[in-house]
């Protein structure tokens, strides 16, 4: 496939040597990075010359099939450089955490993109590893093996002392934990942003309607000096974060998703299905994030050619559907 890029961070360079890896080609890169606009890819990336340079255009995606778009979190600040793409008749598959399930946060956006890409005969998707994969998309899979499923939840912890420097910044690692309340409240620092977005995920695939949905967010305050991966973090000083997204028919929570990202914190994934007439449970030994999400973005980049046109979810993708208790 010929792909496109368009954000060349760690996170876009990190998909592009995938790419390459599996034998795809790089026909364009689209980035605003003044240190890299007018380099050559290949050589940033240490492959060697590709001779195709970063330039701020996006016309110089026109000719991929595919573009892997890694630029925001938030859909209303990225929605300009996704609609460019896909008025050119090429698929986008992004990053853009929100974009996964586009229509709690962004519904007027979300059915725009959805004209748009119909109009010019693309399939646009938000995916990744959180939201789009381990606490949505694998939460489904599971389920689909219980009958009736009473209640679904999914927790994600991971050690912030092993990810980049950047996003121990989104999560104030080291910083006062009020001072991190106070710019998580202002979102100054986003933390994780994809809890409601993996909810809704959940439930749209067992066809339940939720009376409302509640995310959270908090700072992990250090009770004794704390050191992992060469990061330490004094006593009282804050760690990461802690959240969770719920779902709610009525009064009761039937879908939960949890997320824990500190300095020091273990690395795993749980899933636990509750059945009526059984229950399931998982485990993992953690996944690593930016890998598993350029891993799992270019495995649905591969799968987008033959999708409808229109704006897409993971679950579309999904052989399964599953029944919640009472739906």
């Amino acid at each position: 496939m010929k792909i496109g890029i368009y954000g060349f961070g760690a996170v876009g360079r990190l998909a592009s040597r995938l790419a390459l890896e599996r034998g795809h080609e790089i026909v364009g890169v689209v980035d605003i990075d003044e240190r890299i606009v007018g380099k050559d890819a290949g050589e940033i990336l240490g492959v060697g010359r590709l001779g195709v340079e970063v330039t701020r255009d996006a016309e110089e995606l026109a000719d991929a099939d595919v573009v892997l778009h890694a630029t925001g979190s938030y859909l209303d600040r990225v929605f300009d450089q996704i609609a460019s793409v896909v008025r050119m008749g090429v698929h986008v598959v992004s990053t853009c955490e929100t974009l996964s399930y586009p229509y709690y946060r962004y519904p007027v956006l979300a059915l725009r993109l959805d004209e748009i890409a119909r109009a010019y005969g693309a399939v646009v998707i938000g995916t990744g590893i959180n939201p789009g994969y381990l606490l949505d998309s694998l939460v489904v899979v599971l389920a689909a093996s219980v009958p009736t499923v009473r209640r679904v939840r999914a927790l994600r912890s991971l050690d912030a002392a092993r990810r980049r420097e950047p996003f121990r910044k989104k999560i104030g690692v080291g910083e006062d934990p009020r001072l991190v309340e106070e710019k998580l409240a202002r979102g100054e620092i986003t933390g994780h942003v994809g809890y409601a977005e993996s909810v809704y995920l959940v439930a749209l695939a067992g066809d339940l309607s939720l009376t409302r949905v509640v995310e959270h967010q908090e700072a992990v305050p250090a009770e004794s000096d704390v050191e992992s991966a060469g990061i330490r973090v004094s006593k009282g000083m804050n760690r990461g974060i802690r959240g969770y997204g719920a779902g709610f028919v009525g009064d009761r929570e039937v879908v939960r998703i949890e997320f824990e990202a500190y300095v020091g914190a273990p690395e795993y994934e749980e899933i636990e299905i509750e059945g009526q007439e059984y229950s399931v449970k998982w485990r993992s030994t953690g996944t690593p994030g930016d890998l598993g999400t350029v891993t799992v973005a270019l495995n649905v980049a591969e799968r987008v050619p033959y999708m409808m046109p229109g704006l897409r979810l993971m679950t579309d993708m999904l052989p399964f559907k599953i029944r919640f208790a009472g739906g």
